[in-house]
């Protein structure tokens, strides 16, 4: 088989490869009412079926929107990488952002905002369900429904590592980005501050900045004028083997066309592999979209600038009435609280318990028995877990001394002070995420917030892991590991999951079963 045959065959099948890895994908440009219908069909089904919490929500929506499950694809590998890291840089709810972006990319800002509500209704009317009921019980539990929520704790704590792994396979491509992962994840575990996390995040985007942009740059540089300076001393020329020639050519000679075919052959690739990664990158740039291109949905820089220059006037003006003022009404203080915690908390709802406890079990507004107790249920809802400031709302109301304020008020205005800050910026800094993503810097530094973000999901499993057994001693929540049987339950979810493709929902069911069996076998 001649060279040429096999670039042929090797381009075929590279870009056969590359057109199963990347089936076309477009926005919506029809109608809003299409548009409408179209993200429905896609979406309706995550609000009650997304468990997990924001490392399996990734997981979902890599296998929705990039690989598509038979349907086309909504945005690219690339985006969506892009998107993770955005998501994780920016405060708020980490997968509840990732979802809006997506959604705003393909159909619009309008269906963008109709996505963030069927994710989050399903999940908010079952927490106020919860808080209306969490309202009429006695302050211990009975031991059947610890046992329960135990064991639903310990199966998501299997997902979530899951998850994490998941993760890691995509993040880490190099040792930098194992490095990265590794220190983000001993970082976090070592101390928590609302300052803390954001200062990782940032710290592992300059690293790769100065990696990928100064040291290496420097490095090529320094290895080139080596090189050159190894050319500069002559080299014995090889001596040509002299071979009998034939009829009237000169010893020593060499054909024309054998010189074409040594030239070629020193250039080309040794291997149908060599083919394969030298087409590849042909025919990807073939098919990428071009970045001059300007999405049929993006927001104008102007406009994007006026949305953040608004919020943090608004921010400002919040903050400064919370110093200010000395007696402000329960609703608007619990508002102003909610906006601040939605606007300083960095990494999703693992880290927004811990915070969300001093913002509302300390100034009384709602016991600590009745904070855990929503803790352990919102670990196993769909959908966002920043549902839990409509829990933490309605059982606010419902604890003041307004009795005539319908608990529904404070669940509704709740959600909206701890939601808006993330989704107000996302929707800024999308429009100037476009001329920024051209260059090399920011694609480094996103690439390094990356991995430390990926960090953040080992030291969610054990965060979660160490609060995951309840009992009516310990309503607070210790350790799983003061039972073997909970990490059974863990390790359980994990390999259903991962190797027998059981849906996460299902995992975490048959975790609460199996700590209901615990709870029975251990008073029989």
């Amino acid at each position: 088989m001649s060279l040429h045959t096999d670039v042929d065959s090797g381009l075929q099948e590279t870009t056969g490869v590359l057109r199963e890895e990347r089936l076309p994908y477009q926005a919506n440009t029809s109608g809003l009412g299409a548009r409408l219908r179209d993200v429905f069909r896609r979406t309706y089904d995550l609000g009650f079926t997304c468990f997990g919490g924001p490392p399996v929500h990734f997981q979902i929506f890599h296998r929705k929107f990039v690989d598509g499950l038979g349907k086309t694809p909504w945005i690219d590998e690339e985006t969506y990488q892009e998107l993770f890291a955005i998501s994780q840089a920016l405060p708020g709810p980490a997968s509840t952002k990732m979802l809006f972006a997506i959604a705003q990319i393909h159909a619009g800002l309008i269906p963008a905002f109709f996505v963030f509500l069927l994710w989050t209704f399903p999940g908010a009317v079952a927490m106020y369900g919860l808080s209306l009921g969490v309202k009429r019980i006695n302050d211990t539990l009975p031991d059947p429904v610890y046992a329960l929520l135990s064991g639903i704790n310990a199966a998501i704590v299997g997902i979530i590592a899951l998850a994490a792994v998941q993760l890691a396979r995509k993040a880490i491509t190099d040792k930098l980005t194992r490095i990265l992962v590794f220190l983000g994840g001993c970082s976090a575990l070592c101390y928590n501050a609302i300052w803390y996390l954001p200062v990782l995040v940032l710290l592992g985007g300059l690293v790769a900045v100065a990696w990928d942009c100064v040291l290496q740059l420097w490095f090529r540089t320094w290895q080139l004028r080596r090189r050159r300076k190894t050319s500069d001393v002559p080299e014995a020329t090889p001596e040509i083997e002299k071979t009998p020639s034939p009829q009237g050519e000169v010893p020593g000679h060499i054909h024309a066309e054998d010189s074409r075919h040594l030239s070629r052959s020193s250039l080309a690739p040794k291997s149908t592999s060599d083919v394969a990664t030298l087409t590849r990158s042909v025919v990807d740039q073939t098919l990428r979209p071009s970045s001059n291109e300007i999405p049929p949905h993006a927001i104008s820089v102007k406009l994007g600038i006026v949305i953040i220059i608004a919020f943090f006037v608004v921010f400002t003006a919040l903050m400064a009435a919370r110093g200010a003022l000395h007696t402000i009404p329960t609703l608007v203080s619990l508002f102003n609280n909610m906006f601040l915690a939605g606007t300083i908390i960095f990494g999703g709802g693992p880290v927004v318990i811990p915070l969300l406890r001093d913002y509302v079990v300390e100034p009384g507004w709602v016991s600590p028995r009745d904070f855990l107790l929503g803790l352990a249920i919102i670990q196993a809802m769909p959908g966002p877990n920043f549902n839990f400031a409509v829990y933490l709302g309605a059982m606010t109301v419902a604890r003041s001394t307004s009795p005539s304020i319908p608990t529904a008020i404070g669940a509704i205005i709740a959600s909206l002070g701890i939601f808006t800050p993330g989704l107000w910026i996302l929707i800024g800094f999308q429009s100037i995420w476009r001329p920024l993503r051209k260059r090399r810097e920011v694609s480094c530094f996103l690439r390094g917030v990356n991995a430390v973000a990926v960090g953040f999901v080992f030291t969610a499993v054990y965060r979660l892991w160490e609060i995951g057994y309840l009992s009516a001693e310990n309503s607070k929540g210790i350790s799983l590991g003061q039972d073997p049987w909970w990490l059974v339950v863990a390790s359980g979810s994990f390999s259903a999951v991962e190797w027998f493709f059981v849906p996460p929902p299902v995992a975490i069911l048959v975790g609460g079963v199996a700590g209901l069996g615990w709870w029975g076998v251990g008073t029989s």
